[in-house]
């Protein structure tokens, strides 16, 4: 009770102070925080995905508007911001290393290495994506020393492979970023959309502080190996895409479409007749708001919180009231019935269509 008390005290402190008024400390009380498997990786319970600033989900927001945004996220208890080399290219790190650069030290920066940019997209346009690997150990160094200097700093919090390369061992990847964290540059490492073989083989050379995959109430297959291997080693999990690409949102209905520049324009499950069956999650999640009076965001959100306590999602967006209502998803709690309820429902709805396409789905692991 007088925990309770307390934080209902810092919250009204904060409705009369501008968090920017507020020490780091006062921060820290405002967002729950969790850590990262036995790295000990303390960061917000919520981070931030910073990728659709710069690509996949138009419309863009200005820099100056987008460093709002993630300046804000700081002062509401966010400590990990997740980016990525490939994100522009490049674009994303210099922006998030602007916005971040005041109070660089207490936040946790998140960035990614393993794209080949010299070999080009998988197609014309806005939406063209990398496609091309390269993990060797000069690619790598290479990488670091240009993240590292777009981002305006002399190291990184947490350095993931974005793809496993299959030219590569990962033994010799995981040997790579020992020697980048003796030499100081790299804190911890991951890796992104691997493998359960991987992340044991990998975290066996050098243990591993988290992985990154997809995962949401519109994407559970890591439930099936990826998450019992985690429990196991000890090793954090941070799900990108916990919204669903914005589906568990509610913001679509049938007759949503999806310009070309939209990536979701290229993915199976957002296609109309897909959609339309999709939605019967949606319809269910909806419910669900209704019965918790809170947003259907707030919901998925705090499923995946329940589902391992060293889960940390990063949902990603460019506007602050949906920024406001995702962080406020930390004080949903779901009951053991009704997380025993939604398992029970998920297990009975049927997601239909692929969640990538297929050049992009060949670059992750099963």
């Amino acid at each position: 009770m007088a925990q309770a008390y307390f934080s209902i005290q810092i919250r009204q402190v904060a409705g009369y102070l501008k968090f920017s008024d507020l020490s780091i400390n006062y921060r820290a009380m405002l967002m729950n925080t969790r850590y990262l498997g036995n790295a000990r990786l303390k960061v917000s319970a919520l981070g931030l995905g910073c990728m659709g600033f710069t690509q996949s989900y138009p419309p863009y927001i200005s820099d100056d508007e987008a460093i709002k945004v993630i300046r804000l996220a700081f002062e509401m208890g966010v400590t990990l911001f997740d980016t990525a080399e490939v994100y522009g290219p490049c674009t994303n790190e210099l922006l998030l290393g602007k916005a971040l650069a005041p109070f660089r030290d207490d936040v946790v920066i998140a960035t990614k290495f393993g794209f080949d940019l010299s070999q080009g997209n998988d197609a014309d346009g806005p939406n063209g994506r990398a496609i091309g690997l390269s993990s060797r150990p000069e690619s790598i160094r290479k990488a670091v020393e240009g993240s590292l200097q777009r981002l305006g700093t002399d190291h990184i919090d947490l350095y993931y492979q974005h793809r496993v390369d299959p030219a590569v061992p990962i033994e010799d990847v995981a040997g790579t970023l020992g020697d980048l964290i003796t030499e100081g540059k790299v804190i911890h490492w991951g890796l992104s959309e691997a493998s359960e073989e991987t992340i044991r083989r990998a975290h066996a050379v050098q243990p591993l502080a988290a992985v990154q995959s997809e995962y949401s109430m519109w994407y559970r297959q890591p439930e099936e190996k990826i998450l019992p291997a985690l429990r196991e080693l000890g090793i954090g999990f941070v799900p990108f895409s916990p919204l669903g690409k914005a589906i568990l949102t509610g913001r679509f209905d049938a007759k949503a479409t999806f310009d070309a520049s939209d990536f979701r324009s290229q993915i199976a499950r957002f296609s109309p007749d897909n959609l339309r069956q999709n939605l019967q999650l949606v319809d269910y999640l909806k419910l669900l708001a209704v019965k918790k009076n809170s947003p259907p965001a707030q919901i998925a959100l705090s499923w995946l919180l329940a589902q391992y306590d060293g889960i940390v999602p990063i949902p990603g967006t460019k506007q602050i009231g949906r920024l406001k209502e995702n962080l406020a998803s930390t004080d949903v709690e779901l009951t053991t019935d009704e997380l025993a309820d939604i398992r029970n429902t998920l297990n009975r709805l049927d997601i239909v269509g692929e969640r990538y396409p297929e050049s992009q789905e060949k670059l992750t692991q099963k």
